[in-house]
C-alpha cells in the first residue's frame, strides 16, 4: 500500500500545484480555460491515437469487459437517482447527481496515470471505459435534461448528442487511430515522433489543469457532495469488482484496470454539463473538489487491492 501511494503521489502533487496556481491567481481562470483546451483538443488526443493505433477493435472491443462495466455502472446509477428522487429533487438534478456516482475523470486522470502505474496495456481498457461513459452515460444525462425540460423527447436531442460525440477529439482521435490500425498503415517515423512529443505533454497539462479548475469550485452542499464522492469513490468500484470478478468473470489484467478507472474521483466535465443546463452546479463543483481530494488516499487503496489480481 504505501509504495502504491508514494506512486500515486506525484500525480496528485501535480494537481496540487495546479491548485496553488488557481488559488493564487498565478494561474487565471481565463489562462486554466486555454490549459485545458490545449490538453484537450492536442496533447490528450495525441496520445489517445498514439495508443489506439497500436490496437485493433477486437483488442479493445471485449464484450465481457463492456456487460461488467455497464452493469455495475447502471446500478450504482439508479441508486443514486432512485435516492435523488426520494429526496424530492426535479428529475435534471437527478440525472446530474448519478452521472457524478459513476463518470469519473477518466480521460485526464485515468489515462496518464493507470498507463504509468499499470503499464501500457491498460490504456485500450481505459479507452474502453471512456467510450462507455461518453457514448451511453453522456448521452442519458443529456437526453434527460433537455427531455424534462420540453416535457417529451424530440429529434433535436439525437443532434445535439451526434454533433457533442463529432465534436469530441477524444472520441474522434480513438477512433481514427483504430482505423490507422484496421488499415495496417505504418507510421512514419516523424509523425510517430511528433504523437509522441506532444502525447508526453498531457500527463503533466492535464494533472495542472485539473487542479487549476479545482481552485474555481465551491464546497457548498456537503452533505449531498460526500453521499455522491461516496458513491463514486467507494460504491462505484465496488460494483464494478462485483461484475467484472462474478457477474461477467473477465480477464483479471483487463478487471483490475476497469475497478482502477471505476474509483477514480468525479470528473469535471459534469460541471460543464451542469453548467450549461443550468442544473445544481455547485452541488457538482463541491462533489468534483471533495471526490479529489479523498481520492488521494482512495485511489492508491483500490490500486493496491486489485494489484495482486494480475501479478
Amino acid at each position: 500500500m504505501y509504495e502504491i501511494f508514494m506512486k500515486t503521489l506525484p500525480f496528485f502533487a501535480l494537481i496540487g500545484v495546479g491548485f496553488w496556481a488557481g488559488k493564487s491567481r498565478f494561474f487565471t481562470e481565463e489562462a486554466t480555460a486555454y490549459l485545458t483546451k490545449f490538453v484537450f483538443y492536442f496533447a490528450l488526443s495525441a496520445m489517445l491515437f498514439r495508443f489506439s493505433s497500436n490496437l485493433s477493435l477486437s483488442d479493445l472491443l471485449k464484450w465481457d469487459f463492456v456487460f461488467a462495466y455497464l452493469g455495475a455502472t447502471v446500478s450504482i446509477y439508479l441508486l443514486a437517482t432512485c435516492v435523488s428522487l426520494w429526496r424530492k429533487k426535479p428529475l435534471a438534478e437527478a440525472a446530474i447527481e448519478a452521472q457524478c456516482a459513476v463518470i469519473g475523470n477518466v480521460g485526464f486522470l485515468g489515462i496518464p496515470m493507470l498507463a504509468l502505474l499499470m503499464g501500457e496495456g491498460a490504456v485500450g481498457h481505459v479507452m474502453m471505459v471512456l467510450a462507455v461513459d461518453l457514448l451511453v452515460f453522456g448521452s442519458i444525462v443529456v437526453m434527460v435534461i433537455v427531455g424534462s425540460r420540453d416535457g417529451r423527447m424530440h429529434i433535436g436531442i439525437l443532434r445535439t448528442l451526434a454533433l457533442g460525440l463529432v465534436k469530441n477529439p477524444m472520441i474522434v482521435s480513438i477512433i481514427i487511430g483504430l482505423v490507422w490500425a484496421a488499415w495496417e498503415i505504418p507510421i512514419p517515423a516523424p509523425l510517430n515522433e511528433f504523437m509522441s512529443m506532444l502525447g508526453s505533454a498531457a500527463t503533466p497539462g492535464a494533472l495542472f489543469a485539473i487542479g487549476a479548475s479545482l481552485a474555481s469550485k465551491s464546497a457548498e452542499r456537503i452533505e449531498t457532495a460526500a453521499w455522491l464522492s461516496f458513491c463514486k469513490l467507494i460504491l462505484h468500484p465496488l460494483a464494478v469488482s462485483y461484475f467484472a470478478l462474478v457477474v461477467f468473470p473477465v480477464d483479471p489484467y483487463a478487471a483490475a484496470v476497469m475497478i482502477a478507472a471505476s474509483a477514480l474521483p468525479v470528473a469535471g466535465n459534469i460541471y460543464m454539463i451542469a453548467q450549461h443546463y443550468n442544473v445544481a452546479p455547485q452541488r457538482v463543483s463541491a462533489s468534483i473538489l471533495i471526490s479529489t481530494a479523498v481520492s488521494i488516499f482512495t485511489v492508491s487503496l483500490v490500486i493496491a487491492w486489485v494489484t495482486p489480481l494480475y501479478q
